[in-house]
């Protein structure tokens, strides 16, 4: 988009560009998401930023009215493969706040003075800044929904000193943190069910429509029983975080453009990091008209698109866990593999200290598995070598599944390992690697589905670059026609 473009979007107050770009007026200092309800600025007096960050650098503070803050995620850093998407995937997974921009540099294996004269030339700020505005964000979210006194919040949100939170704090919002958790207080609405203590209760935008119902379905077919637990409107799993371990909560919210979102957390710093893959799972930074607009544009795709504008692609909170339960489910049913894999659990998951409900255990991590009989493995031997193998080389580093990994590296060196073809190897980069064009064609279910519509998997060649949509599309045709748990994975 031009700024042209940019303006007319905001003229227009179209919601679908929250997040996506941001909308600043020199006359107010003040910058805001498109869609905000205040009346539109003269042309003259406005300018674009594509990140928040960007805006804060030049002197501009958050709209206090449509909160900029708390918009969905910009689509393109999903859609891209570049540099720069990779490194804004790992900044907002909380990357330089565990490990600073070195570690940033060293996870992307570019030299950091080269990623901070990119970031800035394309963005208009540095690895630091953009931390430094998503730091802002979480604050705001943990002053204004805890009860934590300052300084646990200051510190949990990553900032260095109670006096740096503070200064930003003013600085990003116009409002000291003290007067934000008493307007929150207020606008709070007396019925509203109150937080238990050690959660924290927030909501996660999204850009509407969403087939939450269907998205519910998807996670609730394939729950591993023991660390997940899903019904028609919710999804609890626990989670292993780069800090520490938790449990997370989700609820669809009928006639709202939010999931709410609840999170138990033995570590508050690992807050950004737990939000980001929350939201990654449920797919929650997708721009829906976009990709059902181009879909059902195609003669094979466009009924089902169509019929089902809000259709996402689920991704997951544990890159690591994805891939290996990709290995378990491989020629057996989504039912086997939930089997297989509440064995793997109860044999080598992680038992919580205090166990929720049915959520006793996390998933066992790749070391775990690496040193693994693979005899002792409830499975055939040549799948549990293929287990083995993949829980090796990630626990060796020699495979990342983080946010900004390269997506065409990690596949090539998914396919090198013995016993992970290539249905293996594009399920993990679509949902391991939130891929929007990874397309699975030997997967049986995708050949019914396109048996059933007179068409071949040459016709993905026209979806392209939402093939990982299509593919949900098409395995949805089969579930209406049988229960989840007899759909099957490859």
């Amino acid at each position: 988009m031009d700024d042209e473009q940019r303006y007319q979007a905001a003229a227009s107050k179209d919601a679908r560009f929250d997040g996506v770009f941001f909308v600043a007026v020199s006359t107010t200092g003040i910058y805001c998401r498109p869609s905000c309800p205040a009346m539109t600025p003269k042309r003259e007096n406005v300018r674009f930023y594509t990140t928040s960050a960007a805006a804060q650098l030049t002197g501009f503070r958050a709209c206090k009215r449509c909160r900029p803050d708390a918009s969905p995620g910009s689509p393109e850093w999903n859609i891209r493969t570049d540099l720069t998407a990779r490194a804004m995937r790992l900044i907002a997974d909380g990357i330089v706040d565990r490990e600073g921009v070195a570690g940033l540099a060293k996870q992307l294996g570019y030299e950091q003075r080269q990623i901070r004269r990119l970031l800035t030339a394309e963005l208009g700020a540095g690895p630091l800044a953009l931390a430094r505005a998503q730091r802002a964000q979480t604050a705001r979210v943990l002053v204004e929904t805890t009860k934590l006194p300052m300084g646990d919040i200051a510190f949990a949100a990553g900032f260095a000193s109670i006096r740096q939170f503070n200064a930003t704090m003013l600085e990003v919002f116009a409002t000291p943190p003290t007067l934000l958790r008493e307007r929150a207080a207020k606008s709070a609405g007396k019925g509203a069910a109150p937080v238990p203590p050690g959660v924290l209760r927030l909501r996660l935008p999204y850009r509407p429509p969403i087939d939450a119902g269907r998205l519910m379905r998807f996670l609730a077919a394939r729950a591993v029983p023991g660390v997940e637990e899903a019904t028609a409107r919710s999804y609890s799993r626990t989670i292993t975080l780069p800090n520490a371990r938790g449990i997370l909560h989700m609820r669809t919210v009928s006639s709202a453009d939010w999931v709410e979102c609840e999170l138990e957390l033995e570590d508050l710093r690992d807050v950004t990091a737990a939000v980001q893959r929350c939201r990654r799972l449920l797919d929650l930074d997708a721009d829906p008209v976009a990709v059902s607009g181009y879909l059902g544009a195609d003669e094979v795709l466009g009924p089902l698109a169509r019929a089902c504008p809000g259709r996402r692609s689920p991704g997951h909170v544990d890159g690591v866990e994805l891939a290996l339960r990709a290995v378990l489910g491989q020629q057996v049913s989504v039912a086997a593999a939930r089997r297989l894999g509440a064995r793997l659990v109860a044999d080598y998951g992680k038992p919580l200290s205090r166990p929720h409900w049915t959520l006793t255990h996390c998933f066992p991590d790749a070391a775990t598995i690496a040193a693994a009989n693979p005899e002792s493995l409830p499975m055939p031997r040549p799948r549990a070598v293929a287990l083995v193998s993949l829980a090796t080389a990630l626990a060796a580093g020699e495979i990342s599944l983080h946010p900004g990994a390269d997506r065409d590296q990690v596949t090539a060196r998914l396919l090198a390992l013995p016993g992970v073809g290539p249905w293996t190897a594009s399920y993990i980069r679509m949902r391991a690697l939130s891929d929007p064009d990874a397309f699975l064609p030997m997967d049986s279910g995708i050949r019914n589905a396109l048996a059933r519509l007179g068409a071949s998997t040459q016709a993905a060649e026209r979806w392209r670059p939402w093939r990982a949509y299509a593919v949900h599309h098409l395995w949805a045709t089969l579930e209406q026609l049988r229960a989840p748990q007899g759909a099957t994975t490859s």
